[in-house]
C-alpha cells in the first residue's frame, strides 16, 4: 500500500514540517481560555492564513488545528459533541490550503491531522481506560480522515499508555501514522519515558508508525539530545525533530520564546547531524523561523553526529539552569502557563 509520508520522502530526503499553530492564531486574535479548534468553524480564514504562512516559508508538512480535538479537550468548552465536526473541519481548512498551493505552485504537501494528548491520566494513575481512550481517538482520526488528511499526527504524548490508545485509535482509518513523545523532564517524559523507551515501545503499538520522534519539550538543546537518542536505540526509523523555538519566559505578562530564525536553522542542521530526516517547529515558531530552517537545510549533506559538547557550543546545555548542567530540567510552560501535561495547544 502507497504510504504519502514515506513516498514523499524518498522522492526529497528530507522534509519540513510546520511551527506553531498556537502562535500565530494568538496573533490573530484567540484570546487565552478559548478553544482554537472553535475557529475551524468560526474563524477558517484565519485558521487557513497559519497555513498559507508555513506552506510559503517553505513547509512540505502542515499540521491540522486540532490538537485539542478529543472529546476530553472538547469538553473543556461545550463541544464535546462535535468531535468528527470539528476535525473534519480543521483537515478541510488545511486541505484547502494545501491544494491551492499546489495548484499555484505545483508543489506537493502533507496534510497532518494533529492529535493531542486528552489531557486525563490512563489507569492505574486515573480514571481513563485503554478501551475508552482508544475509542476517543478513533472518533478524532475519523474526523480528520473525513476531512482529507493525508497522515495522522500523533503529538506531544508523555505516557506509553496514552501512546499506545492513541495508535490503536488512529490506525482504524488506516492512515500512516507519525507519534512524537515529548520530553520535557531532565531527558523524560513527565510520565518517566526515555528516548530508548520510545523507540523500543514503537514497534510493539497496533500499527508501527511510518515516523517517531520528539516534539516541543524545553528548548532546541533538549529536543537535539533527544533526537540523539531516539537515532542510537533505532537507526533505522523515520525520526521526526520538532522543537520549541527557544526556551519559554515570562515578558511583560506574556509568555515569550527566546529563539531567533538564525539559532533555528543551527537547530535544524545539528538535528539532521543527529539523524532527523522531518524537521520542523513547535512553540513559538512562526514563519520566519520554519523558512530559516527550510534555508538552512536546502542542499545541505548531513555530517558527523553531534557531540554533546558541539549541542551545547551551539544551542546551550541541555537541561541547564544559567548555562550550567543540572540535575533537574526546567518546567514546561504552555502559552496559558500551565505545566505541558495535556494543557498545551501546538505552540506557546
Amino acid at each position: 500500500m502507497s504510504n504519502a509520508l514515506l513516498d514523499l520522502l524518498a522522492e526529497r530526503g528530507h522534509l519540513i514540517a510546520d511551527g506553531a499553530m498556537g502562535t500565530n492564531l494568538f496573533a490573530l486574535g484567540l484570546e487565552t481560555g478559548n478553544s482554537p479548534e472553535l475557529w475551524n468553524v468560526e474563524a477558517p480564514e484565519k485558521v487557513a492564513a497559519v497555513h498559507r504562512g508555513f506552506l510559503e516559508a517553505g513547509s512540505d508538512i502542515v499540521l491540522t488545528n486540532s490538537f485539542g480535538g478529543t472529546a476530553h479537550r472538547l469538553k473543556l468548552h461545550g463541544a464535546q459533541d462535535r468531535v468528527r465536526e470539528l476535525n473534519a473541519a480543521a483537515a478541510r481548512v488545511c486541505r484547502t490550503a494545501v491544494d491551492r498551493w499546489k495548484a499555484e505552485t505545483g508543489k506537493t504537501c502533507l496534510v497532518a491531522g494533529s492529535m493531542g494528548p486528552t489531557g486525563e491520566l490512563f489507569e492505574p494513575l486515573g480514571a481513563l481506560t485503554p478501551a475508552t481512550g482508544e475509542a476517543a481517538f478513533a472518533a478524532q482520526a475519523e474526523g480528520l480522515a473525513e476531512g482529507g488528511a493525508d497522515i495522522l499526527w500523533i503529538e506531544t504524548i508523555s505516557a506509553a499508555e496514552e501512546m499506545a490508545a492513541a495508535v490503536a485509535g488512529a490506525a482504524r482509518v488506516g492512515l500512516p501514522i507519525v507519534a512524537t513523545m515529548t520530553f520535557d523532564t531532565n531527558a523524560r517524559t513527565m510520565m518517566g519515558l526515555t528516548p530508548a523507551d520510545f523507540a523500543a515501545l514503537a514497534p510493539t503499538l497496533a500499527v508501527v508508525p511510518s515516523a517517531i520522534g520528539a516534539n516541543c519539550g524545553v528548548g532546541p538543546a533538549e529536543l537535539a539530545q533527544t533526537i540523539l537518542g531516539l537515532t542510537e536505540a533505532d537507526p533505522q526509523a523515520v525520526v521526526v525533530a520538532k522543537g520549541n523555538c527557544g526556551i519559554p519566559q515570562y515578558v511583560d505578562g506574556a509568555i515569550v520564546y527566546d529563539g531567533t530564525p538564525e539559532a533555528m536553522g543551527v537547530y535544524a542542521r545539528i538535528v539532521r547531524d543527529a539523524g532527523a530526516r522531518i524537521v520542523g517547529g513547535c512553540c513559538g515558531s512562526k514563519p520566519e523561523h520554519v523558512r530559516a530552517i527550510a534555508e538552512a537545510l536546502k542542499g545541505y549533506t548531513p555530517g558527523e553526529r553531534p557531540s554533546l559538547e558541539r549541542i551545547t557550543e551551539e544551542l546551550g546545555a541541555p537541561w541547564s539552569k544559567g548555562g550550567r548542567l543540572s540535575d533537574h530540567a526546567p518546567d514546561g510552560i504552555d502559552e496559558e502557563g500551565g505545566r505541558r501535561r495535556g494543557r498545551r495547544r501546538r505552540a506557546g
